[in-house]
């Protein structure tokens, strides 16, 4: 299940094929509490059309004018701005300073088949970091050796000068069950920058109703899975509490990529579900890739505790490493 995304890479090849021309913008150095992270894009149109930020604000005119600019020339440019602390006010910030975005006219410096090759990338869901010169432009894909840039999401300027532009599935984490805790970790994931997939064959459970407007799947778990494909950038949580939708589910999970498996149960409920798959034919190195019991232990009690616990479990194996 590939979830599509528009954003500036698309936009800016979509506006360069129209004949439009288009600049990409990049926010490559910035203070410390930003409105935008560094890797921020913003596309401006040989038109004056823009769609993006870079600054929450405060300097997309300017940065406007100097892309139509380097689109006339045909030479990316870095840009530095010095935000006052009226304008930092103005957009949320406690004080100024100074942001710093790289220009690069599509075509003329970012390669026109660079651009095809990660607007391409980021539609199947694959991971790769644009890496270019951080004062001209004109860069390249790579896919490997920025393991903690990758893990972090991290963009920034290199010790060598060389700027790298992580672009990153969008999180996704896949709940099998829809029950109470389900209820209440689908939003804190989505504060969190997931975007949730339900799946239940029990229509009961995974109706509109008790999940209003979200992607909910009834098909059998292990059928699910394979739709929605377990990638590097997926987390898989178990709640059902019913080895008949959770055993299959992780059957396939435990030969997939899923940064995360969790499976929620007492420890004397994990230690029968890790004796099941041993049946299967698991060993113990792949079944240590489970979390179970469930979340970090804090003491949670009730479903929405328990979905803080989750979360956090989550969010500490993708940042930290398992």
């Amino acid at each position: 299940m590939n979830q599509s995304r528009n954003g500036a890479p698309e936009l800016a090849l979509q506006w360069h094929r129209a004949g439009r021309g288009a600049a990409l913008a990049t926010v490559v150095q910035t203070w410390g509490s930003a409105p935008r992270r560094v890797g921020a894009q913003m596309v401006v149109s040989g038109d004056g059309q823009i769609e993006g930020s870079v600054s929450g604000g405060c300097v997309e005119g300017a940065v406007m004018v100097e892309a139509m600019d380097a689109l006339e020339t045909g030479k990316g440019s870095l840009l530095e701005f010095g935000v006052s602390d009226g304008d930092a006010f103005a957009v949320g910030l406690a004080c100024g300073g100074t942001i710093k975005v790289l220009v690069e006219p599509v075509g003329s410096v970012l390669p026109e088949s660079v651009l095809e090759d990660l607007v391409s990338a980021r539609e199947a869901r694959q991971p790769v970091a644009y890496v270019a010169h951080v004062e001209t432009g004109g860069g390249a894909l790579i896919s490997t050796g920025f393991e903690d840039r990758f893990r972090m999401d991290r963009s920034g300027v290199e010790e060598d000068g060389r700027f790298v532009a992580i672009h990153n599935p969008p999180l996704r984490l896949v709940l099998v069950g829809a029950v109470h805790i389900a209820q209440a970790l689908v939003p804190m994931a989505r504060i969190a920058g997931f975007d949730p997939i339900i799946v239940d064959p029990r229509e009961a459970f995974g109706s509109e109703a008790r999940f209003p407007g979200e992607i909910i799947l009834d098909d059998w778990p292990d059928e699910a899975m394979e739709t929605i494909g377990l990638d590097a950038r997926t987390a898989l949580v178990l709640l059902s509490h019913d080895p008949k939708l959770d055993d299959p589910a992780l059957q396939i999970a435990l030969g997939s990529k899923a940064f995360y498996v969790g499976a929620l149960g007492s420890a004397r409920t994990h230690a029968k579900r890790l004796d099941r798959l041993s049946e299967k034919g698991f060993l113990p190195d792949q079944t240590a890739r489970i979390h179970g019991p469930i979340g970090l232990d804090i003491g949670a009690a009730g479903p929405s505790e328990i979905a803080v616990s989750i979360m956090a479990e989550i969010l500490s194996v993708l940042r930290k490493g398992a």
